[in-house]
């Protein structure tokens, strides 16, 4: 067993969530990143397992179509070895034998860190997994977005 020290309260657990939509041969699949507080890494497990069977969902998408959401398992579950705090360590991974050549892909300049994306249009093309009655709260409180391949979140 990996080393959990004996203080660890919180693990951060990976939920992969499949979406399958009516008529597309594609899916859309979510790996969601969740803060688990638990006392051990069975109950950090336990817990991560639930939430994930809590997210199963099915609902009609902004074409009418059936979303059936379906937890597919735990792509990981990692336990934080320090107090959340600011600065404090989450989680590390471990790289042996890296060439400097290989720094210029590991390392994206800042506007190409993810908390920096542009919000970009949905592509058309893409599964819709939009759901229905969340698209008609967004556009009922005044929200105008291109999120979802058709604008009949009536």
């Amino acid at each position: 067993m990996a080393f959990i020290p004996q203080d660890a309260r919180w693990y951060l657990a990976d939920i992969v969530l499949e979406h399958v939509i009516e008529d597309d041969p594609r899916n859309v699949v979510h790996i969601n990143t969740h803060l688990i507080e638990a006392g051990s890494p069975d109950e950090a497990y336990d817990k991560a397992l639930a939430l994930g069977r809590e997210a199963e969902d099915e609902y009609q998408n902004t074409d009418d179509k059936r979303v059936t959401v379906i937890f597919r398992g735990l792509a990981s579950l990692n336990v934080i070895h320090e107090e959340l705090e600011d600065g404090a360590e989450i989680i590390y991974s471990e790289k042996i034998g890296v060439p400097p050549e290989r720094f210029a892909t590991l390392i994206p300049p800042k506007e190409e860190l993810n908390v920096f994306a542009p919000i970009t249009p949905r592509d058309a093309a893409a599964p819709n997994y939009t759901d229905r009655s969340v698209w008609k709260m967004l556009l009922e409180s005044g929200f105008s977005g291109d999120f979802c391949s058709a604008d009949n979140g009536e």
